[in-house]
């Protein structure tokens, strides 16, 4: 039992981990996002293979 509320715990990190950079990175103003050789419009692809590895 206590091995799934671990994964439970663990999973609701993660998504919380995803949501945050995801948002950050929505956040960012163009201009500076640009510079960074990051598109706005790919924050959650950007945040799902950085929380998630894929």
């Amino acid at each position: 039992m206590l091995t799934m509320i671990e994964t439970l715990k663990a999973a609701a990190a993660n998504r919380a981990a995803y949501r945050r950079t995801r948002d950050e990175i929505a956040r960012l103003p163009r201009d500076v996002a640009l510079d960074l050789g990051i598109f706005p419009e790919d924050a959650s692809r950007i945040a799902w293979a950085t929380v998630y590895g894929k």
